[in-house]
């Protein structure tokens, strides 16, 4: 008997909104819009790779989502809307998934986008001689062979991913998972020109080799300098994209960002702002300040392969003695609320998460406890714990290294000394592969709204998991969530998943974001509150002004 199929409600509404409705820049009736479409916006960094079988960072995304577009992509509240695919449909027990191509999408050198570019993306990003950071994403999605290929025990030609015919895309999984469409908007998953990467080899990110699939094209790239976007004559609604230029800054320096936007050489500023300044920024430009709720986790991530932190008594001693709300409330200052969670509790299933018992503790009653502990595991004054703090080159991530290193200090009466040490985005990113830290700083940001974008961080096998934390328990809860259709039991999961990393004290959380960011009052359709920080400047435009 064949497998009954059930249309997704989402998609039958965005199908046939699809047929008559625009999803780029849609400009209200009466709207005067400026001459000049052109946006300057400071992504805060040079991307480590345009390539998106590579990508591993937020950074690399805002980049790359403009040049390629993924299965279906989401509107400003991020609510999942069709992208290259017009329509999907899974079977009853969620382990098929199938996708409808646009028939009229393009590559943006005029090739049909067809369903084999995204096999051939998919396989790509299993295939281990790619070396994909995100590569067990593939295993989170649940895909058939999807752990034995990307461990190079199956060729790639076994993943469970299946080009029907030319604008049909089937996906065979070995759990049932009801969030696939959700899943399939991270742009890992974007497809990508075979002809054009067999054609440059490594160079076919470079500006006049790349071809992709999205708004925009890639015009120029200085490194340190800018980006340089263009409208993609080619892509499906190009006649509705607005903006015909995209310069894309590099500018790490949050003092230097908003100078740059206050001297009118931005119209977007970067996601973050200078803590010295931030108050006078918000009474300067009250009108152009906005601040977005982020699914991201400030967190310390602890390497359990050197020791002594693979002693849990170690872990949590600087867990406890780390006074989180000095960092929001006397450092930051800008919304930011402290956490004892990896996952935020404001995501899809992340309701039931509980604070651990200690947090209720006084800062005292903590500060006791992470030395008595400390000191079973043979550190005093006369025998300090001394280590590292990494983190990636920024104003205030310096400040808050600097504030952590005097509150363990004090709060530890001595027995721990930090050294900060400070690394550029792509030798930081570098060194927490290859586990050259100790502890280091680290953010971790949806890839979708559902917890596990969380959880799956920290599975055994997953190759995001830096701290080589392992736990067959934990391992076992999360699993057994893909098992469960219904949405409120795996949240009891995912609470339970919790429970089981602070038990271990598997990370050290910090805060969940809030990302303020300053915007010009002529730049709209900027999608300043979602919360994945996915930005599509197709939806942008720039008014009379």
């Amino acid at each position: 008997m064949p497998m009954m199929f059930k249309k997704s409600v989402l998609a039958v509404m965005l199908g046939a909104l699809a047929a008559g409705q625009l999803y780029a820049a849609e400009v209200p009736e009466g709207t005067l819009l400026a001459e000049k479409q052109e946006l300057v916006w400071n992504v805060g960094a040079n991307p480590a790779t345009l390539d998106p079988q590579k990508i591993e960072g937020v950074v690399e995304t805002n980049y790359a989502q403009q040049l390629f577009e993924t299965l279906v992509i989401s509107d400003e509240k991020g609510r999942i809307k069709p992208g290259a695919a017009i329509s999907w449909e899974h079977s009853n027990d969620f382990k098929t998934w199938t996708f409808h191509l646009r028939p009229n999408a393009k590559w943006s050198n005029g090739d049909p986008v067809v369903a084999g570019d995204f096999v051939y993306a998919w396989q790509r990003l299993a295939d281990p001689n790619t070396a994909a950071p995100y590569a067990t994403f593939l295993e989170f999605v649940q895909l058939k062979n999807a752990a034995q290929v990307v461990s190079g025990k199956l060729p790639v030609s076994e993943l469970g991913v299946e080009a029907k015919d030319e604008h049909t895309l089937v996906l065979h999984l070995i759990e049932p998972v009801p969030y696939v469409d959700k899943l399939v908007e991270y742009i890992v998953l974007a497809p990508v020109n075979k002809k054009v990467i067999e054609q440059f080899g490594s160079e076919w990110t470079k500006p006049g080799n790349l071809v992709g699939n999205g708004a925009f094209i890639l015009k120029s790239a200085v490194v340190n300098e800018k980006t340089e976007l263009e409208r993609n004559p080619y892509y499906w609604d190009n006649k509705h994209t607005r903006l015909d230029r995209v310069t894309l800054l590099p500018i790490v320096s949050s003092s230097t960002d908003v100078a740059r936007y206050r001297a009118g050489d931005e119209d977007v500023t970067h996601g973050e702002m200078p803590i010295e300044s931030y108050i006078k920024i918000k009474n300067d430009l009250p009108d152009e300040l906005y601040h977005t709720p982020l699914l991201c986790t400030y967190m310390y991530e602890v390497n359990m392969q050197k020791s002594p932190f693979n002693d849990v008594k170690v872990r949590k001693a600087l867990s406890l003695a780390l006074e989180r709300s000095l960092l929001t409330d006397k450092v930051l200052q800008q919304g930011q609320n402290v956490t004892y969670s990896f996952t935020p509790t404001f995501i899809n299933g992340g309701e039931k998460i509980t604070k651990p018992e200690w947090a209720n503790w006084s800062q005292t009653q903590r500060n006791q406890e992470a030395i008595k502990l400390l000191k079973e595991a043979g550190f005093d004054s006369n025998h300090p714990l001394n280590f590292k703090l990494l983190y990636n080159t920024s104003d205030n991530y310096k400040k808050l290294a600097s504030a952590t290193q005097a509150i363990w200090k004090k709060n530890l009466q001595g027995i721990v000394n930090v050294t900060l040490e400070n690394q550029e985005w792509k030798t930081y990113l570098d060194s927490l592969h290859q586990g050259d830290f100790e502890v280091a700083r680290v953010r971790w940001c949806a890839d979708y709204n559902e917890a596990t974008t969380f959880l799956n961080y920290y599975l055994s096998n997953s190759t995001n998991n830096i701290s080589s934390y392992k736990s067959a328990e934990y391992d076992r809860l999360v699993s057994s969530s893909f098992n469960e259709p219904m949405e409120e039991k795996r949240a009891e999961i995912y609470a339970q998943a919790e429970k089981v990393l602070e038990k271990d004290t598997a990370l050290i959380p910090v805060y969940n974001y809030v990302s303020p960011r300053l915007i010009k009052p002529w730049v709209k359709g900027f999608a300043v509150q979602h919360p994945g920080q996915n930005y599509y400047l197709k939806d942008v435009y720039i008014i009379k002004h």
